[in-house]
């Protein structure tokens, strides 16, 4: 028997995340004058989720068996 694949509601899944991680409340509590190694905190924090979401893009389309 033929099983559907799951990467469709996954990806589904990670674009609500992107858009949550992307999303005014969570990039205001990170406006912040910090830095992270000499990176103002909130662009270290939109690149490390940008990363985090490619990563988990890569882990679901590269899932072998689905």
């Amino acid at each position: 028997m033929i099983r559907p694949s799951i990467k469709g509601p996954r990806l589904a899944a990670l674009f609500l995340l992107g858009a949550l991680l992307f999303n005014f409340p969570l990039l205001n509590l990170v406006d912040r004058p910090v830095e992270v190694l000499g990176v103002p905190l909130l662009y270290a924090y939109v690149f490390a989720a940008w990363a985090l979401l490619i990563g988990l893009m890569a882990l679901v389309l590269e899932k072998r068996g689905d």
